[in-house]
Formats: C-alpha cells, structure tokens, sequence
C-alpha cells in the first residue's frame, strides 16, 4: 500500500494551527485586560522611562488637560548641562501620550543617549471643559519657558520634537512667540491640509466627500460636548482595510511565538482613545482639515493676533516619508509654498527650513520604529547645534552611511554622515502641487462645509443637544466599535476565563509546525489572496472617494452657488501684508551699513560662506571642526554659540545680498595683526579640508581669500576692488 505522508504533515499543521489560535485568544485576552487597566488609570501613557511633572496644566490661568514632565535619565546617562534640553511633544489624535518614549530606541531615548537633559509633553484622557487650541498653545508656550529657566547653562534654546499632530500646535505657538525655542522638528506633522497627488492621497478628500465639517458637529452634540477619539482611530484603520481587518492579525496568529510582545506593546498605545472638547475639534476640523487655513495666514488669536508662520524664527525641520499615507510629503512640506514664491524671500526673511523624506517608513513608523530613532532622529538630535547655526534658507538633510571611502571619518559621530544641501522652491513643487483647478475645488469644499454646518446649527442642532444626555454621551463611547472589539477579549468576559489555563497548557506541550510544510505554504497563499483582496477594495474605494469629490466640487455650477466666480481664479495666498514688506526693507537697510563692521572673527565667518556658497551644503564634519577650534580656546575668548549663529547669519546675507561688495569690503575686517590673520587662515583651512577637495569654483574663491588675508596690511587701498 503507497505511503500517505501529506496525513501526517496535516495532523502537524492542524495541532500547530490550534495551537497558535489558543495563544492568540490569549494575547487578545492580555490586550483586553491591559486596556481596561488603562482605561481605569487617571493618567494612562506607554512611556519606558521614569518621568517627574514639572508643570500640571490644569493648575493654570487657563487650564488645559496638558503635562510637562521631565524624564529621569536611566542609570548610566550621562547630561551634558551645556547641551540643549530636548522636549518631545506626543499627538492628541485620538490615541493617548508615550509614542516619543515607548521603549529605548524612540526620540526620547536618543536625546538621553546624546547627552540632552528630555521632557515630554503629553495629556491626560479627557480634557479641562472649556479649554480651546488656542490655550493649548498657550500652555506649550508655558512649558517651553519652564524648561529653559531649568538649564540657564544650556548654550541653546529648547530643542522641540512634535509628532504628528503636535506639529501645527507648536507651530502655531512658535508663530505667536517668536524667539522662545531652539529648533523645532515637525515628524510626520500636516501643515498643507489641500496638498497631495492625485490617486494616493484620499484622505484629503474625506471632509468634502462627507459634505463637510456638519458631521463633526454632530459628534460632538452625541458626546453631550465632548468628541471621541476613538472616532479619529476609525478613521486611520479604514484608510488600510487590508492591514486592519486582515493583515496585523494574521501577523500576530501566525507568528504568535515571536510577534506577541511587540503585538501588545503597540495595541497599549493604540487602544487608549482619548477625547477632545467638542469646540477643539470643531476648530480643527474647520480651520485645518476642510478650510487649511493655517498655511495661508487666515487665522488669528483671541486677541487679534494673526498667526503668520513666517514669523518663526527658530529653524523649522521637517521629517516625513513616502510611506506615510496620513501625512504624505506634499502635506508635510507645501506650506513652504503657500508661504513664499522664490527661496529668496526665505533667507531674506532670516527664516531656515530643513526637510527630510524616507522612501518607505509608514506615519506611526516615524514615531515607533526603532531603525529610524537610531539613524533619523539620532542624527538630527546630535546635528541640531549644526542645524540651529545654519544660515537662513531651504536645505535637504541627506542622511549617508559612513565607508571606507568617507573622507575625515573620524569627524563623523556615529555612523552616519549628515548633509545638508541647498534646495529651491522648485524641489518642493516637483514632489507634486495642485493646479489652479484643485484649489477651487477644495476651496469650494470648504465653503459647501460652512452652509451645511449652518444649515445642522438652524435646524437639527437644538433637536440633538437637548435629546442627549450625559448617560447617553457615555453609553455611547463605551460601546464605541474601537473599545468594545479591546474588552471583549478581557477576563471581563466569562467566556475567555479558561483560555489562560489552556494557554498555559500549550506552552508546555508547543509543537511549531516545520517551514516546509505544504499547508503552511497553502495557508499563506490564502491569506495573500485575502490581503489582495481588501486592497483592491480599498484602492477601488479610494478610487471612487476621488472621483466623486473631483466631479462634484469641479463643477462649476456648484462653484458659482457657493460665491466662487471668475475673480476667484486664482490660487489664494498668504496675504503680502505692509508690515511683512516694511521688515525686509529695513533687514536690506540695516545689512548696508555692516559690510564694513566686524574684526577677525566677521571676516572669517564671511571668507566661509563665499567659499562654500557655489557648492550649496554642509554637513557635519565642518561643524566638527568648528567645535574642536571652539573647545581649544581659552573660555573668556571663546564665542558663544549664540554670538556664532547671529554672525553667521550677518555675513551669509551680506554675502547674498551683494557678493561683490562684500569681499571688496573684506580687507576693512582683517586689521593689522598680521599674526591673528595668518591663525584665522589657518582655521579656515582646517574647516574646507574637512569636506575634502574643494571643487574648481570653491577652489578658486579659497584662493582670492588667502590672498586677502596674506596681502600686506594697508597695502590694499579703500574702494579698490578686490573681486577677481
């Protein structure tokens, strides 16, 4: 009789099977249980450090459901009290605080193993009644200043990290204060609501295919004034139907040996839903998502105050990804354009904006993922002094891994190489812009929103508000799809009270199921099938989601009820106001009288950004150098980081304001020391060779300054010039 060996091999896949789905109703149980442990905590968060509040919120003049707190640095780290304190703030996006600090290798941890003393901002599950946007802004502003109060030896402002939704907080708060925070780095963080590409960005869609803001309203008015969370989770997951109802759970049950904790570490954070006053989303909803009107400068303060991201003095970093699907690179980095027409108008504006784009990390990937803690933010939090230093202008932050074939390796900290490149506005727009069409569509969108709110407010929402009860706003949340589908699986359920026991029994008796197994490999061909399947659906669906916004807001018939005629052709920008145009001339005025004010350390400092301006970048090395020369000198002699940075600044504009005159005017700086002009020279050779070789044009600018800085004092008379 022939032997039968695919019996045997289904008896090992089917005990295998049954195995991991007795440990996989486990880890749900662990997950339920873990939700209802946070859910009964008065302050839930996935933080993996130790943290001390500095400041509670709710204790100010406008209270606000906010915490600072500072994190205790683990045994072993070692904080450099010159370095900047570094404050990471989480999102309020439905999820609750922690993402930044989850586990070692995270923003937090990276800023601890750099040397910088960390703070974290993050919140509580529900918020202060009454408080707004505005107060949270005004809060974070709090914060910021305590910290810096904390670290008066600190040579930098505080260093902000703001995830995601965070972005545009502190951005709106860096608008109204200019001048309180050292760098500020946006990571995955919309600014540009509108922005995208046709056939990948649908959640730009999603206000105007829904007929606006009035369904927000609505929320709100069930939740007796108070907006779920849990319904912003809703919205993430149906973005990736194939990853939501298929794909992170087969992950789990077919892996259920190795992927539990990771598993469960995840799910803590993204099954706390927090709320939101029902005003604060409203406004978020209004003024962001469906009427994007941060970036075009058409929001104020209470106290008329109009919130102009121009105002931003601090350098702006942005970090985003062509795998995030929430916050694609176009809404990340369009605001730049919404701002200025030419990258001129940025460095005249005395304004610098880095960007960054990973080719494939997914939105939560940025905050979570270990590889880009270590490499991405590890590198920007070691470069920020670099960064906070840099002249005015648009750079691309190039993130190289360091070989054998790096010139000065030794430089480099770490093991990457960080670069920074000179970009124009024309980098931004070929990553994809709406035309003409677009804007008027969205802007169409955003005025059918405000008639059917109106509309809801008139008729419906009197109705609503005085229907539901507090009773029923929390039956409400409590019986919310993204809760439920968390305890269900807890020990609150009598019917998951034996899969412990059971769990525990498999353990001892587990039998993997070998790789070469043939229904292992017909399992896994199903389950692509599967993942195929609701990706199809979910592109079909997005599909759809376009077109139907397209067609419905493209018509102009619509365009033409809303109030958006011919004179509305043209893309709306931010207003050109008098006074931003009265600051640049007086910017140009004061740069003409400086040309010829300085000494050595001007002179230098304008010698380098002649040299290295054709090349357009910088990275790390240079600053290296810098640092060593900083360190070598006697501390009353020593220029401080601040001192440097207002410096380089000076002589960069000046150097692009009027290249000529300002080398004609250079040999004014150098005075008579013939032995200090020959130790500057040195210095700055030390720092162009640390690029390695210059190129032709560099090379040849490098020589025109030696011969200045080597002329005979004197020799050299008064408006001759010196431009070869």
């Amino acid at each position: 009789m022939e032997k039968r060996p695919d019996i045997t091999a289904a008896q090992e896949y089917w005990l295998d099977a049954w195995q991991r789905s007795v440990l996989f109703l486990d880890v749900l149980r662990e997950r339920g249980n873990t939700y209802l442990e946070q859910s009964a905590k008065e302050a839930p968060h996935v933080l993996d450090f130790k943290a001390e509040v500095v400041r509670d919120g709710r204790k100010l003049a406008r209270p606000v459901n906010y915490l600072l707190v500072r994190i205790v640095p683990p045994a072993g780290t070692v904080l450099d009290p010159v370095k900047a304190p570094v404050i990471v703030v989480d999102p309020r996006a439905g999820h609750g605080p922690g993402i930044g600090g989850m586990k070692q290798d995270s923003q937090v941890g990276v800023a601890l193993a750099a040397g910088h003393a960390c703070y974290f901002v993050g919140f509580l599950p529900k918020p202060v009644p009454g408080q707004t946007v505005e107060d949270v802004c005004r809060a974070e502003a709090v914060f910021i200043d305590d910290v810096a109060a904390l670290h008066p030896d600190a040579e930098m402002k505080p260093v902000v990290i703001a995830n995601c939704q965070a972005g545009w907080q502190i951005m709106m708060m860096a608008a109204i204060n200019p001048n309180k925070t050292g760098p500020i780095m946006l990571a995955g963080s919309p600014l540009s609501y509108w922005a995208g590409v046709r056939g990948k960005n649908p959640l730009r869609y999603l206000g105007g295919v829904l007929g606006g803001t009035w369904l927000t309203t609505l929320s709100g008015d069930l939740g007796n004034g108070i907006f779920d969370g849990a319904n912003l989770v809703s919205n993430f997951e149906s973005l990736n139907p194939a990853n939501t109802y298929w794909t992170k759970a087969y992950n789990v049950w077919s892996n259920v040996d190795t992927e539990s904790a990771r598993f469960l570490d995840f799910e803590t954070w993204w099954g706390s839903p927090v709320m939101l006053n029902a005003e604060e989303m409203q406004w978020i909803a209004d003024n962001l998502f469906v009427g994007n009107r941060l970036s075009r400068g058409q929001l104020q303060t209470t106290d008329g105050v109009r919130i102009d991201l121009r105002n931003i003095t601090a350098p702006i970093v942005v970090f985003c990804s062509w795998g995030d699907n929430i916050t694609p690179p176009q809404q990340a980095l369009d605001w730049v354009l919404d701002l200025y027409d030419h990258e001129r108008e940025i460095m005249e504006n005395g304004q610098t904006i880095v960007y960054t784009m990973h080719q494939t990390i997914g939105h939560l990937g940025i905050f979570v993922s270990g590889k880009v803690a270590t490499k991405e933010h590890g590198e920007f939090v070691s470069c920020m002094e670099m960064i906070d230093v840099l002249p005015p202008g648009l750079y691309e932050a190039v993130i190289t891994e360091v070989d054998e074939n790096t010139v000065n390796a030794e430089l480099i900290e770490g093991k990457y190489l960080f670069r920074l490149e000179a970009r124009t506005l024309d980098a931004i727009r070929a990553l994809g812009v709406n035309d003409a069409e677009d804007e008027r569509r969205f802007e169409t969108a955003a005025r059918v929103s405000e008639i059917n709110r109106g509309i809801y407010e008139k008729f419906a929402a009197p109705t609503v508000r005085m229907a539901v009860t507090e009773q029923m706003a929390e039956q409400s949340r409590a019986t919310h799809a993204s809760r439920v589908r968390f305890g269900v699986f807890s020990d609150r359920n009598p019917m998951m009270k034996p899969v412990k026991g059971l769990a525990e029994t498999v353990r001892a008796t587990r039998h993997p199921v070998s790789a070469d197994n043939p229904f292992v490999a017909a399992e896994r061909a199903a389950s692509d099938w599967i993942t195929t399947c609701l990706r199809t659906y979910g592109e079909w669906r997005d599909t759809m989601t376009e077109a139907v916004f397209l067609n419905t807001y493209g018509s102009p018939w619509l365009q033409s009820m809303v109030g958006l005629g011919a004179q509305n052709a043209a893309p709306q920008r931010i207003e050109r106001d008098l006074v931003r145009k009265a600051s640049t001339s007086r910017l140009r005025s004061a740069l003409e009288h400086r040309f010829d004010v300085g000494g050595l350390e001007e002179a230098a400092l304008r010698a380098l950004a002649y040299i290295r301006l054709p090349e357009g970048t910088v990275d790390e090395r240079g600053f290296s150098v810098l640092r060593q020369i900083h360190a070598s000198r006697p501390i009353g002699k020593r220029m401080t980081l601040r001192r440097f940075k207002d410096v380089l600044r000076e002589q960069y504009q000046l150097v692009r304001l009027d290249e000529k005159r300002a080398i004609d005017t250079l040999p004014a700086l150098l005075g008579t020391d013939a032995a200090g002009r020959e130790m500057t020279l040195d210095l700055l050779r030390r720092v162009l060779a640390s690029h390695g070789d210059l190129s032709g044009e560099a090379a040849r600018r490098l020589a025109q300054i030696e011969a200045l800085f080597e002329a005979v004092p004197g020799k050299i008379r008064k408006g001759e010039s010196t431009h070869g």
